[in-house]
């Protein structure tokens, strides 16, 4: 019976599952006779992933509950199980620091290597994981442009930048004439893209104000549409119906809603990436309850929230926290970004200096060579396997962009 070379992959959260099915299925690739075990998503399992442990369980905001904390009990188990009985290759930990810095001391304790790719955002606040890092990851994949130089200062000697792999994701793929006829806008008049959020009580916060915000502007300007994107996972509660009632709501679409709004009114988050990506002004919005907003200010050790600013710094998207989250505020500054070409162009200058500095298409290629020659390096420095013929060729890396 032919024994395939195993690696152990762990993602729990859903941009973790979207990036590691696209390292699995170019690892694949690269080299077929892999086998890829772990925790994911439904796109992970759909790349070829053997699930010890589905992912979507194990995400968590904020405190687990009592049977999350039972569900993340039963998955370390049989990953513990895995990593001492059937001896993987390599662990590649994917984000979920909460988690995956845990199992990389595990990991590190039964001498697997530890690929770890995406990092964990200690520029931001808890710089104590840096520690763990240091010690026990043998090579850490960033893809922020800043985050090589800050963790090379930090003392991690093994530490590789890719870029951005929402750069080969973002990929809206309806002209402005289909998708207003999907959507029932006019081509010709002016699109508000509101993005309240994904998550229940994120969106409950932000919502009302964004509404808000989008009736203030079509006060003065009553040809101003407003499409409302409510992210997959999101009960369809009371708030939503009213929505419907006063702008378009569509579920999904995110790309195809960034790229034809004039501007963007979103929460704090990655989807400031894609709007950047796709060149689209923004305003940004982050509001907590106050007791978390407390601490936030107290651990948090950034001067933006927001990463299009992070990665140029400077103030470039307009960001408002908490009280500042009005909706005479938010119109304020939408107003140049919807109505005023020279600024929308200005705007869409300083978009295109963080799209350069993202690192350009191919990022999930490049770190799937990365994890094949680590993966090589490991095979060389360890007891040697069976030969190629018995379905372990080595990688080609031959592939390029």
């Amino acid at each position: 019976m032919i024994s395939y070379p195993k690696v152990l992959v762990v993602a729990g959260e859903e941009s973790g599952d979207l990036y590691g099915a696209e390292l699995i299925r170019r690892v694949r690739e690269l080299w077929p006779g892999l086998t890829f075990f772990g925790i994911g998503g439904r796109r992970m399992r759909a790349a070829g992933l053997e699930c010890l442990f589905p992912a979507e369980p194990l995400a968590v905001v904020g405190l687990p509950s009592w049977s999350q904390l039972k569900l993340l009990r039963q998955a370390w188990n049989r990953l513990k199980e895995f990593l001492i009985q059937q001896r993987p290759l390599v662990t590649v930990l994917i984000d979920f620091p909460g988690f995956n810095l845990r199992l990389a001391k595990l990991a590190h304790r039964h001498r697997v290597p530890v690929f770890y790719y995406i990092a964990p955002q200690v520029w931001a606040w808890n710089r104590r994981r840096v520690k763990i890092l240091r010690r026990f990851v043998d090579l850490l994949v960033v893809i922020l442009p800043f985050e090589k130089v800050f963790f090379e200062k930090e003392g991690l000697k093994g530490v590789e930048f890719v870029g951005h792999p929402l750069w080969d994701l973002v990929k809206p793929a309806l002209s402005r004439q289909t998708f207003c006829e999907i959507a029932g806008l006019s081509p010709h008049r002016p699109i508000l893209g509101l993005f309240p959020g994904s998550r229940e009580n994120e969106v409950k916060r932000l919502l009302p104000i964004f509404l808000e915000t989008y009736e203030l502007l079509c006060q003065d300007y009553p040809y101003l549409q407003g499409v409302l994107v409510k992210a997959s996972g999101l009960s369809d509660g009371p708030w939503w119906e009213k929505a419907r009632r006063q702008v378009k709501v569509l579920e999904g679409y995110v790309h195809e809603v960034l790229k034809q709004a004039s501007a963007a009114l979103l929460a704090s988050g990655t989807i400031t990436l894609e709007a950047a990506l796709l060149e689209t002004p923004m305003v940004a919005a982050y509001k907590l309850p106050a007791f978390s907003f407390f601490l936030a200010r107290k651990l948090v050790k950034v001067p933006y929230i927001t990463l299009p600013n992070l990665i140029l710094d400077e103030p470039v998207v307009p960001e408002f926290l908490q009280e500042a989250v009005t909706p005479t505020q938010l119109a304020q500054a939408l107003r140049p970004l919807l109505f005023d070409s020279n600024q929308r162009e200005k705007f869409q200058a300083k978009l295109r200096k963080v799209k350069a500095l993202l690192g350009g298409p191919g990022a999930s290629w490049r770190v799937a060579e990365l994890l094949t020659r680590f993966i090589r390096s490991t095979l060389q420095s360890s007891p040697p396997l069976p030969s190629a013929s018995e379905g372990h060729a080595p990688p080609r890396l031959s592939r390029t962009e």
